[in-house]
């Protein structure tokens, strides 16, 4: 099971998704069944946030003074959540923060589909996936493939 702690910093991300929280949720029910999710509850935070807040986040942490897309500040390490077989409690993943500044907006359905990979992509890395070498990034782009062919 998955549950999710949506923020909604910047109230721009209403005009394209009404209800974020729902919205994300309806999503993440449909991925509860795959592999990573099974037998294990995890909670996570989703902060959809802006070019300012992302900007002062990735300077702070990643010393990187530019804005981008998506961060994911992971709570566990890959190492502790694969040790992890089954759990009683909840896991608390981390938190995803995404600007919707650089999301494409030319109509609702870009701008969702968009959303979609950018929060699937801070969830990967949330398990600890990168893309740092050819071989991971492989790794995690078929996953992220996959997850977004079950939530569309």
């Amino acid at each position: 099971m998955i549950k999710i702690n949506v923020i909604v910093k910047n109230k721009s991300w209403l005009q394209y998704i009404k209800n974020p929280d729902s919205y994300l949720k309806t999503k993440l029910k449909k991925i509860q069944n795959h592999k990573l999710f099974i037998k294990k509850n995890f909670t996570l935070s989703i902060k959809l946030s802006d070019e300012k807040e992302i900007k002062f986040l990735n300077n702070k942490f990643r010393k990187k003074n530019r804005s981008t897309d998506v961060l994911s500040f992971p709570n566990q390490t890959e190492r502790k959540l694969k040790k992890i077989s089954t759990l009683k409690s909840e896991i608390y993943l981390g938190d995803i923060i995404i600007n919707y500044k650089k999301i494409n907006s030319a109509s609702k359905i870009l701008f969702k589909n968009h959303f979609n990979i950018l929060w699937i992509h801070g969830l990967l890395h949330l398990f600890g996936y990168d893309h740092q070498k050819d071989h991971s990034y492989k790794k995690m782009n078929n996953i992220e493939k996959k997850l977004l062919k079950i939530i569309n």
